[in-house]
């Protein structure tokens, strides 16, 4: 039997529920359903938010409930944290490994690239519908009758990753509108698609606008989910705290306010949870070395389309998984003061990896069991501040950027404010955007799936569902590993904050002595 298209199938399922929805108006007096708006704004840095730079989210979180150790998912990067916080889940569960990953059944000698959509697709194709290894907001709100809606001016690959199987509702980004029968009302309701640019203030206007129309409103989906593209972007090109950065910092600013003003001039302020997060933080890079260079250049990979060891960012993937060379690529990694962290495959319950000096993929919530690779590698990184006065540098090449395990980049901030959550203050548990979902599905009574690693953040919640984590106290715990190489040592050390059965990854260390 021929497979159904799944997306097809999720806009024919979209059409009913609408339909289902318009024709049983609310009876006078009854309760409105309390939605959820969820924002992205991507690569913010904490530090980012004062009221010069961002006065609309600076006022927003004087009067949010804020969450100060929020973390970012290893590696923190944009797909693999919009698959994350999407699935409530992290990459050991969700199978998406980075923004470079690699399917031998699509491209035997590289990487895809998950920022775009097409890609993504390939190796859906591929994996017969498992993109993604486990269930997603999207499936699951679709599971209940319940719709959500994306809103993204970032790449299509982010927007797709968001609800990969288009599950309950349409997705609207510049780059592609899903359904695509859906493409022409959006044009005509909103206006043409702008080009996009740095600062990518046209497009942060035109889905904002998006939002405005179909997601903001009483009738509309349960769960509505915005990602503004910048200040990434303008980060990237022209560096943490640049001109361009703060131009970014500004435009994307102007756009929350305007969903924050829409909102009460339409009264719904309070028939709407705000959830706002960010994908990873941001550190300058100084290094000039790279990975598969370097690699070449020792006799470990042949060039750089061969197929003997394939490097996709950081993961260095083996062929046939030769013992023998990945002990020898490790231990020359060790010795270069431009490699951080190095991970391997651990025995389970293991939090050292099988390599001396490294630590395992479990510890890290990256030991899928297919698609991991057999080395993960890091930047080293420091506390040089660059020249705008922004602390954290690390040896990776390029202007700026993220992906590490430095504080720098996994340090990210989260505020919740609405009738679900408590008013002001702020938080110290630790949480991460693998929470996200776990804590909308509890506000709205749907059963949490139990394939989520992600928690429920009671500790927000004006009417928590149990009391079990207030017995929880939260403790640091370090991993150290170390091994010598020719002329001197590598030492690791990896701090998670462990809070009952969930354990967060605050940053790894790596200190060599010759």
């Amino acid at each position: 039997m021929k497979r159904i298209n799944h997306k097809i199938l999720a806009f024919i399922t979209f059409c009913a529920l609408a339909l289902h929805t318009s024709a049983q108006p609310k009876k006078a007096g009854q309760p409105q359903e309390v939605k959820t708006l969820i924002v992205f704004f991507d690569g913010l840095r904490p530090d980012y938010i004062t009221q010069e730079l961002m006065p609309n989210l600076y006022a927003f979180k004087q009067k949010a409930c804020y969450g100060t150790q929020h973390h970012s998912v290893f590696p923190t990067v944009t797909r693999v944290n919009a698959s994350s916080y999407s699935t409530g889940s992290y990459p050991g569960t969700h199978g998406l490994m980075g923004n470079t990953v690699f399917f031998p059944q699509v491209k035997t000698n590289g990487g895809l690239n998950t920022g775009d959509a097409a890609d993504l697709n390939k190796i859906d194709s591929a994996t017969d519908g498992h993109l993604l290894t486990t269930i997603s907001l999207g499936e699951v709100l679709k599971n209940n009758g319940k719709k959500m809606m994306v809103f993204s001016s970032g790449s299509t690959g982010q927007a797709l990753m968001q609800n990969h199987t288009a599950s309950g509702g349409p997705t609207i980004n510049p780059g592609m509108i899903l359904p695509e029968s859906f493409r022409q009302q959006v044009i005509n309701d909103i206006g043409p698609i702008p080009a996009g640019g740095k600062p990518n203030t046209a497009q942060h206007k035109w889905v904002t606008d998006a939002l405005l129309k179909y997601g903001l409103q009483p009738d509309g989906p349960l769960v509505s989910a915005i990602w503004l593209s910048d200040p990434d972007g303008a980060a990237h090109s022209d560096g943490i705290g640049s001109p361009k950065a703060i131009e970014a910092l500004k435009a994307v600013d102007t756009e929350f306010g305007r969903i924050i003003d829409a909102l009460k001039a339409r009264n719904l302020d309070g028939l709407f949870n705000i959830i706002i997060s960010t994908d990873h933080g941001f550190i300058t890079h100084a290094g000039k070395q790279g990975l598969t260079e370097f690699l070449i250049a020792e006799g470990f990979k042949k060039d750089k389309d061969s197929e003997d060891v394939i490097v996709v960012e950081g993961a260095i993937y083996v062929k046939d998984h030769d013992e023998a060379i990945i002990q020898k690529i490790v231990s020359a990694l060790q010795a270069q003061t431009w490699v951080g962290g190095i991970f391997t495959k651990g025995k389970a319950g293991d939090t050292k990896g099988h390599v001396p000096g490294t630590v395992s993929f479990e510890a890290i919530h990256w030991n899928h069991p297919q698609r991991a690779a057999d080395i993960l590698t890091d930047a080293n990184w420091d506390d040089t501040k660059n020249a705008y006065g922004y602390a954290g540098t690390n040896y990776a090449r390029g202007v700026a950027g993220h992906g590490g395990l430095s504080p720098y980049e996994v340090h990210i901030g989260l505020m919740v404010y609405g009738p679900s959550f408590k008013k002001g203050g702020t938080t110290d548990l630790p949480t991460s955007n693998v929470d996200i979902v776990p804590t909308i599905l509890a506000i709205n009574h749907i059963p949490v799936p139990t394939a989520m690693d992600g928690r429920v953040i009671e500790e927000v919640l004006t009417s928590p569902s149990s009391s079990i984590q207030s017995k929880w106290k939260p403790s640091i715990h370090t991993i150290e590993t170390i091994a010598t190489y020719n002329g001197g040592s590598y030492q690791l050390q990896l701090q998670q904050t462990v809070f009952g059965k969930y354990v967060y990854v605050d940053f790894s260390k790596v200190t060599r002595k010759n």
